[in-house]
């Protein structure tokens, strides 16, 4: 079996809100991307991809988005230095700890560097939030540390369902894509997450059913795969420190094969209730190649006690 990373099925976010003792978010422009990702699609001729037997482009496999390190944490770009710790692997009382002060320190200014947002439009990459929606999102922000209620706390850091689009581009796990006649299935590690994308043309499920991963429906543009998400809950965040929205989000994806390792991925994002203008993130997803690899869960409800350690801090 491949190498696999050993962590708590808290994941990384649950423990943001227990370890935390200060936060000061830092948004960053939509130029400061992680080392090594672009925003915009490669250009050059379309690549011609092999094919399913039912003729999808065929993009199947595992693979890793190429994000800025907080960008499950803070989707505008920004920290805080508890987090950091956290994500570079050791925190105060994080028992197995193994890695040397120097480590950590050498860890955490990398990690500091990379602050960057996915968002690319609008051009200063912030959510273009209503005023009453901004003030609210700054309120959950400044408690989201030290929780006055369940209200202040991340829903994934709960063990809820992650949403979509933040599913894609969460700090924990990577995805695997399957397809199947007349559909794509898409599989995550974390929290049991799955979606069934039919690509049949089929309507949305009825308006009154909201879903924590929405209802998704695909078609084909070339070599990119379409997918419309509507009836979501307004229950799941984009980030941990507050970007919600409301059940009137609306999600367009684009999956664009680049070439046979890469997919430039975006989403466009609608909610009129609380936001002003439709808004876009975008990065790359890579295929992972590594020999024997295989994909697992990353169970997190089984016994998750952190809720209650948040509110009793």
């Amino acid at each position: 079996m491949a190498n696999r990373r050993v962590g708590s099925a808290m994941g990384l976010a649950a423990a943001v809100a227990v370890l935390s003792l200060s936060a000061s978010s830092a948004a960053q422009t939509a130029s400061q991307a992680v080392e090594g990702a672009t925003h915009a699609a490669p250009a050059g001729r379309p690549w011609n991809p092999p094919r399913t037997p039912d003729g999808q482009p065929d993009i199947q496999g595992v693979w890793n988005r190429r994000v800025p390190d907080m960008a499950g944490y803070a989707l505008e770009g920004g920290h805080n230095e508890a987090h950091l710790l956290l994500s570079a692997g050791c925190a105060q009382g994080i028992v197995g700890c193994e890695r040397s002060s120097e480590e950590i320190e050498a860890e955490v200014t990398r990690r500091r560097s990379q602050r960057g947002t996915i968002i690319v439009d609008p051009p200063d990459g912030k959510v273009p939030y209503q005023p009453w929606a901004a003030a609210k999102r700054q309120d959950i922000t400044a408690n989201h540390t030290n929780p006055r209620g369940p209200g202040d706390i991340d829903p994934q850091s709960r063990c809820f369902l992650g949403g979509v689009p933040r599913v894609t581009y969460q700090e924990i796990t990577g995805m695997q894509i399957d397809q199947v006649p007349g559909n794509v299935i898409l599989t995550y590690e974390f929290n049991h997450a799955y979606r069934r994308i039919p690509l049949d043309g089929r309507p949305h499920v009825g308006a009154a059913i909201k879903l924590w991963m929405g209802d998704s429906r695909g078609r084909w543009e070339g070599n990119t795969l379409v997918v419309d998400v509507t009836n979501h809950t307004d229950r799941t965040w984009f980030d941990v420190i507050g970007t919600f929205h409301s059940d009137a989000l609306h999600v367009v994806e684009r999956y664009t094969l680049v070439d046979s390792a890469t997919i430039h991925y975006e989403s466009t994002i609608t909610d009129p209730k609380v936001f002003t203008r439709p808004w876009t993130i975008a990065f790359p997803l890579i295929r992972n190649t590594e020999r024997g690899f295989e994909h697992l869960e990353m169970a997190c409800h089984e016994g998750e006690r952190s809720f209650g350690l948040m509110l009793h801090q």
